[in-house]
């Protein structure tokens, strides 16, 4: 039994949910998003929750259940509270910079990488080596961050490289004389 998809999702205030067949569509202060629901599990709006059950007991209803009621409340928290993750940038002459659309990042390479940042997803750099990325959807917003991490990903002699704030990197030693 799934024990995330038993719970009823709250609804706050300010957010609409629409079900329109097998589309739920929420609405609110920071934008709106849609989610394709499956025909595995039956979603129902009852005032201010929604309740997710499976269809039958077969390991894929089973499997949907939870995975569905996730997703719809990531829906609500993206629509009304939204979602951010902070990387950090660590090398010498590693620096990043937002030019108009485009993210600009320096990270030792011999040239620079421009990233084109997507619709839905802002991105600030309150230091040149602090980069934020805010949205409503939160697979886009960490989507981001990881293409960003794959430029450079931290390694394990120095630290050097983009990583997560708070992320703990396992440190090596280095070679002995």
């Amino acid at each position: 039994m799934s024990r995330v998809g038993k719970y009823p999702v709250e609804v706050p205030a300010g957010v609409t949910l629409a079900l329109a067949g097998d589309v739920l569509t929420a609405k609110g202060k920071l934008g709106e998003l849609t989610l394709k629901l499956t025909d595995k599990v039956e979603t129902k709006i009852e005032g201010n929750k929604v309740m997710v059950t499976p269809i039958s007991q077969e390991a894929a209803a089973r499997m949907m259940w939870g995975t569905t009621r996730a997703n719809i409340a990531n829906m609500v928290k993206g629509v009304s509270v939204g979602y951010s993750k902070t990387l950090e940038i660590t090398g010498t002459g590693y620096r990043a910079a937002v030019q108009g659309k485009n993210l600009v990042v320096n990270l030792g390479f011999s040239h620079d990488i421009v990233y084109e940042i997507p619709t839905g997803i802002k991105i600030t750099c309150e230091r040149p080596t602090a980069i934020k990325v805010e949205g409503v959807d939160k697979s886009r917003v960490g989507q981001v961050c990881a293409e960003l991490r794959g430029y450079r990903p931290p390694e394990p002699y120095k630290g050097k490289g983009v990583k997560f704030e708070g992320e703990a990197i396992r440190r090596k030693e280095g070679k002995k004389k």
